[in-house]
């Protein structure tokens, strides 16, 4: 595809939506963002959306899109970039599991009948490394057998599943390439995440609970190196694939920490708790077929990650209130 300029961005209030809208924007493009949460209500969505309600080449609508029509808001839109999932390994046990396969997996299927009425030709999928479950600690390729340790998990592969189906069953017009991100982190990360709830305990002196004995691994990308790898997907010439998304690098939790106590000049005030069910022990990732298929080079080394998320959220908390450390997981 040559010369895309319309975009869709589903969960375009979320962290990484409203960071790929940003860049989109930055780079030309028109966006419309379809989001389910109201900047009117949501205080988050609020700061999100914030830097783009102004600009005269965004649109936002406020829909679900497990329920609304998107074949009206597909007309005209060379690219889907579906980001809107219900996020969280610990949330997604016991009786909200509906939620998840609702908005995790109808609303992907929906998104993709509405994309072949259309003739949307091309879709990027947010899939997630939670598909991988247990790994043997090596880089996981994406060949790999997918075996998820949360009910989060599985929507993921679920709908990741359905994605390469629509875009390889016969006379398939739009094609999909799925995108498995690797722990995204950064500025408006989302604060029941690690490093997010790590910060905000250094900068309260408040008590951050830690699951499990802090050796537990993960590849942590910094969001606008997700971003670049997801704009890239937009043009790549294929029609169905499955790509990792990461650093490369996989770190300890007890690593970040001490990197965090680094930046703030104190200890890290942490209360220890047992792992909770679907934490796996490590997660890295393999990026040849990025380097491949999208020119994929990650740019933002982990120390320099962390002391821009942590002078955003320093900026941040200057400027309101501190906030609570724990959230619901």
């Amino acid at each position: 595809m040559v010369g895309v300029e319309h975009a869709l961005v589903t969960g375009v209030a979320g962290f990484i939506g409203s960071h790929l809208a940003t860049e989109l924007l930055k780079r030309g493009w028109l966006v419309t963002g379809v989001d389910g949460r109201s900047p009117a209500s949501d205080p988050v969505a609020a700061e999100n959306l914030a830097g783009l309600m102004g600009d005269g080449s965004f649109q936002f609508v406020e829909t679900n899109i497990a329920d609304a029509d998107m074949t009206i808001l597909l007309e005209g839109v060379q690219v889907v970039f579906h980001l809107a999932a219900l996020p969280g390994v610990r949330r997604s046990w016991g009786d909200r599991f509906a939620d998840y396969l609702t908005c995790n997996v109808l609303g992907t299927q929906r998104l993709l009948e509405a994309c072949g009425v259309v003739e949307v030709p091309r879709l990027v999928f947010a899939s997630s490394s939670s598909v991988y479950g247990q790994t043997d600690s090596q880089p996981s390729r994406e060949s790999d057998l997918a075996s998820p340790s949360s009910p989060y998990g599985v929507s993921k592969l679920a709908a990741e599943r359905l994605c390469i189906a629509y875009a390889t069953r016969p006379g398939a017009v739009t094609s999909v390439i799925a995108l498995r991100y690797f722990t995204v982190y950064g500025p408006r990360q989302r604060p029941d995440m690690a490093i997010s709830r790590v910060m905000r305990a250094a900068m309260s002196g408040h008590t951050v609970s830690l699951y499990g004995r802090g050796t537990q691994r993960r590849d942590f990308t910094y969001v606008s190196d997700a971003i670049s790898a997801t704009i890239a997907a937009a043009n790549a010439g294929v029609q169905a694939e499955v790509i990792n998304v990461g650093s490369g690098q996989s770190t300890s939790l007890a690593e970040v920490m001490d990197a965090v106590a680094e930046l703030s000049g104190a200890s890290v005030p942490a209360l220890r708790r047992v792992a909770q069910p679907g934490d796996v022990d490590a997660t890295a990732a393999d990026l040849s077929k990025a380097h491949a298929l999208l020119g994929y080079e990650p740019q933002v080394a982990l120390g320099e990650g962390l002391r821009r998320q942590w002078n955003w959220l320093a900026s941040r908390e200057h400027k309101t209130h501190p906030v609570a450390v724990e959230a619901a997981r």
